[in-house]
């Protein structure tokens, strides 16, 4: 796990909160375990995410935090309550929080909260750089407001009063191709770049 939490110094006005969502004991965040005997625990998977994408832009200089450092769950206010305070010391604060999706689908996807919100560009950025990793998958979007973002009330989504998105991360309880993805090294590394490309964007864009 990355200690850039305490170690970097706010050099820029531009931050990024990287949440990992859930914790070790929240109840039924975990795939299947499946025939060859494997099994994913989101937290873990959502953490892991968190550390390659936080070791990346501590190389880039690219000022971040974590929500939490701990594998336990952090409730759902506190986690906002740091990005929200975040604001009134940074010029720009952008939260990105991590997770894997379950629910019988396949894909991958990202949401926003309701409405039209600087969080939907950020979204579509995402959206589009994780394409690039996984060009033959599948990616669940909503252009009924003309982008791809998926809106819902979420908590960490509809109390952040900062840019705010949430990556699900393909099902952890669909084996094939997802969980195999989400459970490689090779998957991960791709899902890790995508974020590591996306927010790199957008802190070229805030930066110009």
């Amino acid at each position: 796990m990355t200690d850039s939490l305490y170690k970097m110094e706010p050099d820029t006005d531009i931050l990024f909160v990287l949440d990992p969502g859930h914790g070790k004991t929240t109840p039924g965040k975990r795939s299947p375990k499946w025939p060859d005997g494997t099994q994913l625990f989101e937290y873990e998977f959502n953490r892991d995410i968190v550390r390659r994408i936080g070791n990346s832009l501590l190389n880039s200089g690219i000022y971040h935090i974590w929500t939490t450092l701990s594998n336990y769950d952090m409730p759902l206010e506190n986690r906002v309550h740091l990005a929200n305070r975040a604001v009134h010391t940074h010029k720009h604060v952008i939260y990105v929080s991590v997770h894997a999706n379950a629910g019988g689908g396949t894909g991958w996807e990202v949401f926003t909260s309701k409405g039209n919100t600087d969080s939907d560009q950020y979204a579509e950025i995402f959206f589009n750089k994780m394409k690039k990793e996984f060009p033959n998958m599948t990616f669940r979007a909503d252009y009924l407001d003309g982008d791809s973002d998926k809106e819902e009330n979420f908590y960490v989504l509809r109390k952040t009063i900062c840019p705010a998105v949430l990556t699900e991360n393909f099902f952890m309880d669909t084996y094939d191709p997802d969980c195999k993805i989400l459970l490689s090294e090779d998957g991960r590394e791709k899902i890790a770049k995508g974020h590591i490309n996306a927010i790199n964007e957008i802190y070229k864009q805030l930066k110009t």
